[in-house]
């Protein structure tokens, strides 16, 4: 038997192969018994009969759950890290987190479920602009009283074709955006900064 004396007992049950829903995965009983209370520990670290732990044919334990999912939790155990790729749903890898009792990872997941729904339900952002004209005297004043959430964008000089009176007044287009946010559907309640400037106008005139 020069193959026994090739793998002894202790370095064979080191390793644990696992048949996951058809797909095998080995690692090693070190990395399954990571989490004491979890499934998996119980399955390789507690052998006993009360579990009843099912093989196939090669010796590998039977877990009748979707492989795909398994990778990100046997990583995890692995490493500590949480990594999900793109085309699996992180709902998926949250079912077998609790499925295989890890706690830790069960609440790394919802984390990351969390902040992806905040990410999806803002969607992608978009932005209102406003163009608005005012004169040279009424730039820093309008700039420095622009409401909550608007931004500068640019100013463009559209010379002085205006004559308020009888200065002449250089005359600009002043561009800003803000982001618009799915509550309010794009209605913007306020009266624009257009208006206000105008109504300033009007009552000195």
């Amino acid at each position: 038997g020069s193959a026994g004396a090739l793998s002894p007992p202790a370095a064979a049950s080191k390793w644990v192969r696992l048949n996951v829903g058809g797909t095998y995965f080995v690692s090693t009983r070190q990395t399954l018994c990571r989490e004491p209370k979890s499934f998996l520990c119980r399955l390789c670290c507690q052998d006993g009969p009360e579990l009843g732990s099912d093989k196939d044919e090669t010796g590998a334990y039977l877990i009748d759950r979707d492989p795909t999912y398994f990778g990100p939790i046997l990583n995890y155990l692995r490493h500590g890290k949480l990594i999900i790729n793109k085309e699996l749903a992180e709902e998926g890898v949250l079912e077998e987190a609790e499925f295989y009792n890890i706690a830790s990872l069960v609440r790394l997941v919802k984390e990351r479920i969390r902040d992806n729904e905040n990410r999806t339900s803002q969607g992608p952002v978009k932005h209102v602009y406003r163009v608005l004209q005012c004169q040279e005297e009424e730039l820093t004043q309008m700039v420095s009283t622009m409401s909550d959430g608007w931004k500068f964008e640019q100013l463009i000089s559209i010379g002085s074709s205006y004559n308020y009176g009888n200065e002449d007044q250089a005359e600009f287009l002043c561009v800003v955006s803000r982001e618009l946010n799915n509550s309010t559907n794009g209605i913007v309640k306020e009266p624009s900064e257009k208006a206000k400037i105008l109504q300033e106008r009007g009552s000195r005139m």
